[in-house]
């Protein structure tokens, strides 16, 4: 799959209660962060998406880096 043109994803949400990737974007998402639901496809509604987001909004991000290498930027 070429995606040269489109950004890496910042978030990748995995519903069905599976806890794997298969694969799927594996070198654009090495910086993403991954949100597992139990929740079915069908069913991620609105308030699904808000419950990935407000979990996302409160992760400190390190793009690789350790804790050390963040302080001493």
């Amino acid at each position: 799959m070429d995606t040269g043109d489109i950004p890496e994803p910042d978030l990748l949400i995995r519903t069905s209660g599976e806890v794997r990737i298969s694969n799927f974007l594996l070198w654009q998402t090495a910086y993403s962060e991954f949100y597992f639901t139990d929740v079915l496809w069908p069913d991620f509604n609105a308030a699904e998406l808000r419950k990935a987001l407000d979990d996302y909004r409160r992760r400190k991000r390190r793009f690789g880096l350790t804790d050390d290498q963040l302080e001493d930027l």
